[in-house]
Formats: C-alpha cells, structure tokens, sequence
C-alpha cells in the first residue's frame, strides 16, 4: 500500500472515530455489516420487532447502573433490588429502526432471563424473570410514548429461563423454568393454574439442568413440539397429554441451556397440501459435561452439529449434518427466503458468567432446500464479539438486528476478556447487495398494516425492473420473534408460494396467493409479508392475520 493511501485509511478512522455514533459498512460478497450505534447504554438481552418497527430491548434491573439515565430525572424504587434500591438508569430502551434512534423505557422489577411474545392485539405480553420479577407479566404497546406496564403475581408459578409461545387461541403458554416442570396460560380462562409436564423433570440433569428455556413450536396440527437437553415430545396442551416422544439426538449431547444450542421451525410450504409437512433443525450446543468443566477452568469445544427431523413423520429421526465451525450459544434466524442465519456465540465453553471462549465472528447461512453435504455458506465475520446474553432479530427491510453480549454480573468494560457490549450492529445478507435491485420486488398493494384472513385469495401487486421468472416468484410470512438466550421464541415462516403471477404494465404484476387455511398453521396476529423473486426479497409489509 501506498503512503497517500494508508494515511486516507486513517484519516477516515479518526473523521468516524470522533462521531457520537456512526454508520460504518463493511462489503463483501456474502453480506455486510453495519455499526448502527456505538451505546444504547444498555446491554441487549432481550429483543423483540414491533409492529411499528421499533425493537424493543432490555437486560434485567440487578445489573446496577446502566449507562443510560432515565429522563426527566425519574428513578425507579424497588425495595427488593438486589443491586440498587433506588435506580435513576434505565434498563430498558425502545430503538427506532427507521430513524437509528433510541429512547429509554423503565422496568419496574427485574426481567433477567426472562420471556415473551406479541399478542395477537400487537401488544408484547412479557414473562417472569428473577426475584421480584419472578411472577409478572408485563406489556408493552407499540406507540411512541409507551412504556411497560406491570401486572402483579400474573403468573402462577414462578417463571425464570421460561419459553412462550402463541397458540391458535390468541393465548400465551409459558413452558417451564428453572424448578419448574409444567406449564401455564397467558391470560388465564380456566381453573387450573398450572399443569405438570413430567417430560421437563426427566431431562433435567442434576447439578446442570440443560433443560432450561426450552425450544417450543406449534406444529401444523396444533399440538407443541417441545425440545429439551437431547429429546422432544409432542404435547397436546388441550387434554395435556404426550401424544409423541420424538428419539434422542445421535450422540446424546444437551442442545438446551446451559448447554445453548439454537433450533428453528423450518419454513411452512405448500400449505394447500392436505398434510404439510413440518421440520425441527438443532443446531451447535456444548458436549455433556461441559458447563462443569467451564467453571473448573477447562473449556471443551462446543458442538459442530446439527440434528434435522421431520416432526410430521409416521416415524420420524434425526439426521444429522456439520457446521463449518462449532458453536455454542449462537441465534438462528429465519430470513424472508426461506433460508436460515446463524450468528454468534462461541467456540468452545459454555453459557454462564464468563464460560464461554473463542468467540465465532463469521455467520453461517443454512440453504435447506440444498443437498446434505452443500447447505452451509459461511459469512462475513463482524469484529465484535458476540458471546453470552447476545440477541439477533429480523428486520422489516431484511436486515439482522444485533445486539448484546455482557457474560459478566454487572457491566464490566475492562479488565476482562469480553466486555459488556453495549452497541447495536446490522448484518445485511447478500440479498440486500446493490447488484440484485433489478431483481428486487418492491410491494405496491396491499398497504402496510391491511388486515388478511384465514383461507382467502389475497393478490399482492409489485414493481420488479427486471426480467421476471414466474416460476421463481413467492410469498412469504414471517412472525416476529422474542430471542433471548439463543432461542427465537414463536419464530415462523410461511411460504404462501403463488397461484397465478399476472404481468401489468410498466414492471408491474399481480401475484395471487392463497393464505393460511387456519390458526394452526399461523396463530392470528401481525406478520411480515415479503415477495421473494429469484431468493431476492423485497422490503416487508406489515399485515394482520384475523
């Protein structure tokens, strides 16, 4: 390099460096990435889109001071903080998407490793956490001046490292917990409060658990696949009764915290087909044994695979496949084409206060219409660590929201491998490439925020400038998820696919589709709606299923 050019380099490093906060890209054929903000003064634990395009993020109150105060001079008291008693910092914020802007929100009892997902209404419905957060329930409303609202012993059992999840009734379920081997609905409409699941008692390992937040979806014929350490069950929650044990893991090894594997619902197709087929991938966790070792100093390398099964089968298995580097502690993420991004984590170790090494900086992309042996493609690597309580959402533009990573008890940027991460980042995944706008559909009708129902003909209308392959153009859904602790709560996708692709004029075309015959395929609620041409999406709208 020449002299003029390392001296542009950093003169361009100290013009950004000076900035309060700065966009930097990094491009490169298989995606980019984008600091959005250097501090939102608080570490994301938490994340969930709402319908607003706004994210709401929080970490949890016995932190101590975060490194963003509270506005207008409020303070939260809680007697019961185990930290401070008094706090005039936040612990929460709400970001602006659209404008990289944030402002602070305040949480009155502490949410740490807690739980949630947005109600059919739009509303974010958040659960449990620790101490004296242990039994609330908690809502957030998408407006530009809310904040959370607080509903005392709104749960029945106490709920820390619990999971959510939508059902086809509009009601939450809360499954599990640490100590707690059954389940509860969100809001209550029957006299039970809680049901016991023995399947939650039996995978807990003693001394360890590795059964904790575990990996719950709605299968397409309205019962739960429940995962967690190595096994799964099918759960009709409606009679609460085990309808199916899946077989273990080849191996053996825990995939659930603290353990920290991730796992995904793989996208919804051909929902017009009398029985749809629904496949579970698990991905990357540490070996047995691991978390003990983690605290005796000796950190064992986290698991390099993944373990697909078609949980619809007569008789289904596992099959098992590699990833191009191991990871512990990572986030998978749907994407609007059907493929599936899998970002941070670790190397080796395990989740928990400082016990995780190696962080993993390349994502990897998982192809799963691909043959085995073809569906991994790794990523550009981001420069900051992503390790122990990191987050990723999807964006309505198509962007990977991320956040997070404090493996520490209180916030500590010095003196220690990984700091508390305190910024936001956006990975853009190769779709979003300049060089693909010609391809790129962009959604004319219906509008944003148009209501859908069950079973009906919907026609969106698109521009797309380029040569289009009808064959090639598809609809997708997408429900927006709560992720904390490596597992995106009530994430889905829906290929609607399409019946009949009309040309307009002037780049213009009609694309009908069908959507989803009932509340078992895609529980009522908000959406994003996508139009996928040739694996390239277009910006999402907002729709609401009813």
């Amino acid at each position: 390099m020449t002299p003029t050019f390392i001296f542009s380099i950093l003169l361009f490093q100290l013009l950004f460096a000076s900035q309060p906060y700065h966009l930097i890209l990094i491009s490169a054929a298989d995606g980019r990435w984008q600091l959005l903000q250097k501090s939102i003064g608080v570490s994301a634990m938490h994340m969930q889109l709402l319908r607003n395009d706004r994210v709401v993020m929080f970490d949890r109150t016995d932190f101590g001071k975060s490194n963003l105060p509270l506005p207008n001079g409020k303070c939260r008291t809680d007697p019961n903080d185990t930290a401070l008693k008094v706090d005039c910092t936040a612990h929460s914020v709400e970001y602006d998407v659209l404008t990289n802007k944030f402002r602070a929100l305040m949480v009155q009892t502490d949410v740490w490793c807690s739980s949630g997902a947005i109600m059919p209404d739009g509303n974010l419905v958040q659960t449990g956490g620790f101490n004296d957060g242990e039994r609330r329930v908690r809502v957030f409303s998408p407006c530009s001046t809310c904040d959370w609202q607080e509903i005392p012993n709104g749960l029945a059992a106490k709920r820390w490292y619990a999971t959510n999840h939508i059902l086809p009734d509009g009601r939450q379920i809360v499954v599990g917990g640490r100590r707690q081997f059954n389940y509860e609905f969100v809001p209550k409409n029957v006299a039970a409060n809680t049901f016991n699941l023995p399947f939650l008692s039996e995978t807990n390992d003693r001394g360890v658990e590795n059964n904790l937040y575990p990996f719950v979806f709605l299968n397409v014929d309205g019962n739960l696949f429940i995962f967690a350490n190595n096994r799964a069950i099918l759960l009709d929650y409606v009679n609460n009764k085990v309808v199916k044990t899946y077989p273990t893991i080849p191996g053996g090894d825990p995939r659930s915290y603290p353990s920290t594997g991730s796992a995904v619902l793989l996208p919804l197709k051909n929902l017009k087909a009398p029985a749809i087929q629904a496949e579970v991938l698990v991905c990357g966790g540490a070996p047995k044994g691991s978390y003990l070792e983690a605290l005796r100093g000796k950190f064992i390398a986290a698991l390099k695979t993944c373990a697909r099964m078609t949980i619809t089968d007569p008789n289904p298995q596992w099959v098992m496949e590699t990833m191009p580097m191991a990871r512990v502690m990572s986030d998978m993420i749907l994407l609007p084409n059907g493929k599936v991004l899998i970002i941070n984590g670790a190397g080796s170790g395990s989740a928990g206060w400082d016990l995780g090494r190696n962080p993993v900086l390349s994502p990897a992309l998982y192809l799963p219409d691909n043959k085995i042996g073809s569906r991994f493609q790794a990523q550009t690597p981001t420069t900051i660590p992503r390790m122990y309580h990191s987050t990723a959402v999807l964006l309505r533009d198509g962007r990977v929201l991320v956040g997070g990573s404090n493996p520490h008890t209180f916030y500590n940027f010095t003196g220690v491998l990984f700091p508390t991460e305190l910024s936001l980042e956006a990975f853009s995944p190769a779709y979003l490439d300049a060089k693909f706008n010609n391809l790129r559909p962009t959604i004319v009708a219906p509008k944003s925020s148009s209501e859908i129902q069950y079973g009906k003909k919907l026609t969106v209308q698109v521009l797309i400038t380029g040569k289009v392959a009808p064959n090639l153009v598809s609809v997708t859904m997408v429900a927006p998820s709560f992720t904390t602790h490596s597992f995106s709560m009530n994430q889905r996708v829906l290929v609607l696919g399409n019946d009949k692709v009309t040309a307009l004029e002037k780049s213009t075309y009609n694309i009908d589709v069908t959507t989803p015959r009932s509340a078992n395929l895609a529980p009522a609620g908000f959406y994003l709606l996508f139009v996928v041409h040739q694996d390239i999406p277009s910006q999402g709208i907002w729709v609401k299923l009813r």
